[in-house]
């Protein structure tokens, strides 16, 4: 199942999804990342944070969501949205047919402070992914209605 995570900028938050559900998907799953806005570059600390949790990084990198909508990109099951409302953010809409949620969460990147609050933010956004993606990943597909298994991801959003 292919799975896409959207976020404005796609330079630390859709990106540490894309990599945490290539890793934790079992092979079942493959994750992709985009933003409405990208920044053009994934954010240092967001690879750093990857590099210290053992995931590649070798071809991460920021991209505009319309690369996902030509008509040879591969088609998505999944499209999560992790840009944060609360701040105001505006977060793409995915058009089209997939199973849509909205996860949102603070953006780490927008973190001012020394280096070590800078890198703890990236620490917590990770640890926030991982544990929705874990979840995400381990939901029993084949007895879940459609509605039902729409019910699962978006309360996985709200945990």
């Amino acid at each position: 199942m292919n799975v896409l995570f959207l976020c404005t900028g796609n330079s630390a938050r859709s990106i540490i999804a894309e990599s945490l559900v290539n890793k934790l998907g079992g092979g079942r799953f493959r994750g992709f990342s985009a933003g409405s806005h990208p920044k053009g570059a994934v954010h240092p600390l967001a690879l750093y944070e990857l590099e210290h949790n053992r995931h590649p990084v070798d071809g991460l990198r920021s991209k505009d969501w319309a690369e996902f909508a030509e008509p040879d990109a591969p088609r998505m099951d999944f499209v999560f949205t992790v840009c944060d409302n609360a701040a105001g953010e505006v977060c793409p809409v995915w058009p089209g047919q997939p199973m849509t949620a909205h996860w949102g969460m603070p953006d780490p990147a927008a973190v001012e402070g020394t280096e070590i609050e800078r890198k703890a933010a990236f620490a917590r956004t990770y640890r926030e992914l991982r544990n929705r993606i874990s979840i995400f990943v381990n939901l029993p597909f084949a007895t879940l209605d459609r509605l039902r298994l729409q019910e699962k991801v978006d309360e996985i959003g709200r945990s």
